[in-house]
């Protein structure tokens, strides 16, 4: 097993797929309407400032227009960032998502990879700040964190932001996974208080349209915008892309069904699971890390259920395990294959 990302259903024979952390509610029918629509519109190119685009986020978000940049999805911006910053050293704390390394690694510099520890439930706590030095030009964190599933409240983000400001980094902060999240975490508002913040957004998860490939930054710097606009390709967001995002903004209710259908869903998942004798990280998202110390990957594979292997994670190793958090049918069935596996020994 050495893929580095979940849904590979292209090689394996998948019913249920546990191992990419999308919506269970799936796609809103506007969504599915809105590109539909868009077909007609195929025979013109994309509105290359995606105008429309930019005013539905701005208001959804409740900020500027003029911080907003849109991606081919959050990689693509990842790498955007990393070429117009062309930092000589990065910081990334791990476990965490590779895309922040192979971003990294496309230019030459150093990388540092922070371990934040079994001892401290994976968090990120004050003591990064010793490895986040003057040397230092960009930092990758993930809030969620993903595959932990931490969460880091508003001030301590903000102090984080406060201590790499005065050294002279940029922070790429990924809030993908935020609006699974119950409480106000998110440091959206800050983003014209915080010019070294670049933070990167997402409407693959929340809306289930990985498919899509729709992501997007908010950056405070005027200049520093600029040179990341500078390393994006004319035409990067599709007419596909562009409706469906326009139609996501105007799901509010839609986000804050999921919030609390994600919370219940989550928590008879981590019940299940420690029943069955694994042990669970806490989460505070639509996804769980729980470590077994019976193999499960294979033998979910063969009953038709994808999970994520996390073996591979740097500062993770064999018997981690991410899942997904789905629809009750669903969680039950894998909780089921899991008991069943345990039982086998």
């Amino acid at each position: 097993m050495t893929t580095i990302h979940g849904g590979d259903i292209y090689r394996n024979h998948v019913n249920l797929d546990f191992s990419v952390n999308i919506n269970p509610l799936g796609i809103p029918q506007s969504v599915k309407d809105a590109m539909h629509q868009a077909v007609d519109t195929c025979e013109q190119y994309p509105d290359i400032d995606n105008a429309q685009l930019r005013h539905a986020v701005s208001h959804m978000q409740n900020v500027s227009e003029e911080f907003l940049l849109f991606g081919n999805g959050a990689s693509e911006l990842f790498m955007a960032v990393v070429h117009a910053l062309k930092p000589k050293k990065t910081v990334i704390p791990i476990p965490s998502f590779y895309g922040y390394e192979y971003a990294a690694g496309s230019r030459d510099g150093e990388i540092v990879y922070w371990e934040t520890g079994r001892e401290n439930g994976f968090r990120v706590t004050e003591e990064i700040y010793g490895a986040l030095t003057e040397e230092v030009d960009l930092l990758f964190l993930a809030n969620p964190n993903n595959p932990t599933g931490g969460l880091m409240d508003r001030g301590t983000v903000g102090k984080l932001l406060e201590h790499c400001g005065d050294r002279g980094i940029c922070v790429v902060l990924d809030e993908c996974f935020m609006e699974f999240c119950d409480g106000g975490s998110s440091v959206v508002l800050d983003v014209g208080r915080f010019h070294n913040l670049v933070l990167v957004k997402a409407f693959t998860k929340i809306f289930s349209v990985p498919g899509v490939r729709l992501g997007y930054l908010l950056c405070g710097d005027g200049e520093l915008r600029g040179r990341i606009k500078r390393q994006l390709p004319e035409w990067n967001v599709s007419c596909f892309a562009q409706a469906a995002g326009r139609a996501c903004a105007l799901e509010r209710e839609f986000v804050a069904a999921t919030a609390g259908y994600v919370r219940r869903e989550r928590r008879f998942l981590e019940e299940g699971l420690g029943a069955a004798g694994c042990r669970v990280m806490p989460s505070e998202t639509n996804f769980i890390l729980f470590y077994s110390e019976i193999p499960l990957y294979e033998g979910l594979l063969n009953r038709g259920i994808l999970v994520r292997n996390c073996e591979n994670f740097r500062g993770l190793g064999p018997g981690f395990y991410r899942i997904a958090v789905r629809n009750r049918e669903e969680n039950e069935i894998l909780l089921g294959e899991i008991k069943r596996l345990r039982e086998r020994g």
